[in-house]
């Protein structure tokens, strides 16, 4: 029996949004032997705040690729997860290139958790439909696989289409684990379908 396993949820903002604070704070739980790291994301939020919005407008988040990055230059052992990256708002091939370099200067420890989201200001200001989330998300993901483990990557779907392009260097994981963050049935699905693991993080 494979022995549990234990990570600690950076509130990658208000105090912990400090680079020093979370800094000290990911020494600290690595020493005293957490398993994992992992910061959320929020690229804006509604003003004024309007449920579920889980913050204020005016409060700070740090992007959690950046932080992790940040962590990842204060830790040696334990492993850094997004928990999570709303997939639809970002450009897949992009954060392919960025979530691969992470693997790398992180010596492979980044565990990728995505979400399709659950605020509709927010993905509306970033321009995806609310509608198109799922779809999106499960064409990124495809298309963000091929990138870094085809020897000629392409990818054709409705939100998404690239060939005859490459992009290195390659996640130092083979696969790069990826867990699922959501509480709806389709995000449990995607989790058992397409993924290691569901990410439980609940506001």
């Amino acid at each position: 029996m494979t022995a549990p396993t234990i990570g600690l949820f950076l509130h990658n903002a208000a105090v912990q949004s400090d680079p020093a604070v979370a800094a000290r704070v990911a020494r600290h739980a690595e020493d005293l032997g957490y398993d994992s790291l992992w910061a959320g994301e929020h690229v804006v939020v509604p003003s004024p705040r309007v449920a579920p919005s889980p913050m204020e407008p005016d409060e700070s988040i740090l992007d959690p690729l950046v932080l992790l990055a940040h962590l990842a230059a204060h830790t040696s052992r334990v492993r850094l997860g997004t928990g999570v990256i709303v997939l639809p708002q970002r450009n897949p091939l992009v954060l392919a290139k960025q979530l691969a370099s992470l693997d790398v200067v992180s010596g492979g420890r980044l565990v990728v958790g995505i979400g399709a989201g659950y605020l509709e200001p927010e993905l509306t200001a970033i321009g995806v439909p609310m509608a198109e989330r799922g779809a999106r998300t499960d064409e990124y993901l495809a298309a963000m696989r091929a990138l870094w483990t085809s020897d000629t990557p392409a990818y054709t779907g409705t939100h998404v289409r690239f060939a005859g392009v490459d992009a290195h260097p390659r996640p130092v994981q083979r696969p790069l684990p990826v867990v699922i963050g959501g509480r709806a049935a389709a995000a449990h699905r995607r989790a058992v379908r397409d993924a290691d693991g569901w990410y439980g993080y609940m506001h």
